[in-house]
């Protein structure tokens, strides 16, 4: 497994591929879901690249970049195994050098949920990703489906700027319990771990009446803040019943929907998401 930090050294290694390649795009501290689409890109091709990078242009001002985890051996470590050709793992200063002032920007989709909630977040990450595609130059791109619209508004990227690569959204990878797993789980504390089940049985909930028959969105918008308010260290930011596609909340769901919400458990923001349809 190649490891790189450079970009000069990033495109001699690329040149040195042959064949399909996939891109595992993460900010590292990875857990099994990550390590699940390192799986499904070397399944699917010949060679994998994956990026590691704590993005600072996607954190907000009162959010957590200093204090995200970051374990850079422990992630190698989990990666060795797997098959993977190459890692990059950029600075800060390789990414943005001095001066730099270009940016990509999707405009509504980046408008409601994640985006009214975290004023710029999209900026950033369309930022990066536009910058990883072009640095690493991949056939097929793996993103996992529990950060729903920012996998939505990166395959809106890779179709309005003509990316030449296939945009592959995989099953959000769950822990026993149902608990999407997440960098940031590690911050929960005993009883909010506990507590964080909630975002699961509240989807849960939704989409069982969702099966049962009820197209009315604002019924399964009701029936998750309901289940969310038996949990009383949940602390409710949003709740969504959205078109899979435009990501506008719906009044009756008459094709694909997804179910979304950000929910405080404590300090810590979880996000969740079940596709109905």
């Amino acid at each position: 497994m190649n490891t790189v930090s450079s970009l000069f050294d990033l495109r001699a290694a690329r040149l040195s591929l042959n064949g399909t390649v996939g891109l595992v795009p993460t900010m590292g501290y990875l857990h099994e879901g990550h390590l699940s689409l390192v799986s499904r890109a070397k399944a699917e091709n010949k060679h994998v690249i994956v990026t590691i990078f704590v993005n600072p242009t996607q954190f907000g001002a009162n959010e957590d970049l200093s204090k995200y985890p970051r374990d850079l051996e422990r992630d190698l470590s989990l990666l060795r195994p797997l098959g993977v050709d190459l890692v990059w793992m950029p600075t800060a200063e390789v990414m943005y050098p001095s001066g730099y002032q270009t940016w990509v920007e999707v405009d509504a989709l980046t408008s409601p949920l994640e985006g009214a909630m975290r004023p710029g977040h999209f900026r950033g990450v369309t930022t990066v990703v536009a910058k990883l595609f072009n640095a690493t130059q991949p056939t097929k791109a793996y993103f996992g489906q529990k950060d729903a619209q920012q996998a939505a508004v990166i395959r809106r990227m890779v179709t309005d700027l003509n990316f030449p690569l296939e945009m592959v959204i995989c099953p959000t990878t769950r822990e026993a319990d149902g608990l999407a797993m997440s960098s940031r789980n590690k911050y929960l504390n005993e009883a909010e771990r506990k507590a964080a089940t909630v975002l699961f049985r509240s989807l849960s909930a939704a989409k069982a009446l969702y099966e049962g028959g009820e197209r009315n969105a604002e019924t399964l918008r009701e029936k998750m803040k309901a289940v969310l308010a038996t949990e009383p260290l949940a602390q409710i930011q949003y709740v969504s019943c959205a078109d899979y596609d435009s990501l506008a909340e719906l009044e009756i769901i008459t094709g694909k929907a997804l179910l979304s919400m950000a929910v405080f458990m404590g300090k810590t923001r979880l996000i969740d998401n079940f596709v109905l349809g």
